[in-house]
């Protein structure tokens, strides 16, 4: 909801609010403008879009859920094979009575390029090894003992763009971290290199993103997050060429849910006892 008043509106009067994921925002102006709320619940561990300090100054207790660990990476490779061998714009044609008319690329031999080889960019790395790919990756604070560790190599930022053959980012949004795949690293890629990004929209320089989809300056992109979602029905996205385009699926399955909700329930059963389970404050 990206309304305050409506937003303020709809959740008059409530002392328990539950966020799905980042969709929603409560910074200090929203959180001040409701002051009935006691308890927001996000699902997952971090939710970029509630403003900690602010709630704690409003004495609002902020708590997460866990969350099944590689619900995204599957995702990714989902968006990745799709991407390269051109399954949706062939469904299509072979549903309107068509047949082949592209030409596929093969991810044996080739580079994967990892942006963040946290918990779910390391799980990438086997996937990648099992199809015959080579594995380089890179972060602010990456440590090249830990990339050998999970089996990719650490190399510089400019190396990563220009070297791999699909660049899939897995980096957590922060105010440092928003644009860290611009328009320089954008330019830097092969025109044969596909960007995929199924972490969050802004991590991504959109602007930057579509010139060179457009331009034909990178072979395509997969995209599972949006700078602010939904989509709008006439985001330029949409009809850029040589993407894969899903609405924020990455964490939206049967078995992440149940984990969720259950996650959701004890917490506010908990918090209801006196209590406070998976607690989120600032910093931490």
């Amino acid at each position: 909801m990206r309304d305050a008043d409506e937003l303020v509106a709809a959740l008059a009067g409530a002392e328990v609010v539950v966020a799905m994921r980042e969709r929603t925002r409560f910074d200090a102006e929203r959180l001040a403008r409701l002051p009935d709320l006691r308890l927001l619940v996000t699902t997952g561990t971090a939710n970029a879009a509630i403003d900690l300090d602010a709630a704690a100054a409003n004495g609002i207790v902020v708590c997460g859920t866990r969350g099944r660990p590689r619900h995204t990476v599957e995702l990714t490779w989902a968006l990745i094979l799709a991407l390269l061998r051109s399954v949706p714009a062939e469904d299509a044609r072979m549903r309107a009575g068509g047949w082949q008319h592209t030409i596929g690329t093969e991810l044996d031999g080739t580079t994967l390029g990892l942006v963040g080889l946290g918990r779910l960019g390391s799980a990438m790395v086997p996937v990648a090894r099992a199809f015959g790919m080579d594995v380089i990756a890179w972060s602010q604070n990456l440590d090249a003992a830990h990339a050998g560790e999970v089996g990719a190599e650490a190399v510089g930022k400019e190396e990563l763009f220009r070297g791999s053959d699909v660049v899939s980012v897995h980096y957590k949004l922060s105010p440092r971290s928003e644009g860290i795949v611009g328009a320089a690293e954008i330019a830097a890629m092969k025109p044969t290199a596909y960007l995929v990004n199924t972490s969050r929209g802004p991590l991504v320089d959109t602007p930057a993103l579509l010139r060179a989809l457009q331009d034909g300056t990178i072979a395509g992109a997969a995209l599972d997050v949006y700078d602010r979602e939904p989509l709008a029905p006439d985001d330029p996205l949409r009809s850029a060429p040589r993407t894969v385009l899903t609405p924020h699926l990455g964490y939206v399955t049967r078995e992440n849910y149940r984990v969720f909700f259950g996650d959701v329930v004890e917490d506010i059963e908990t918090w209801l006892d006196g209590r406070v389970e998976r607690r989120l404050t600032p910093g931490g």
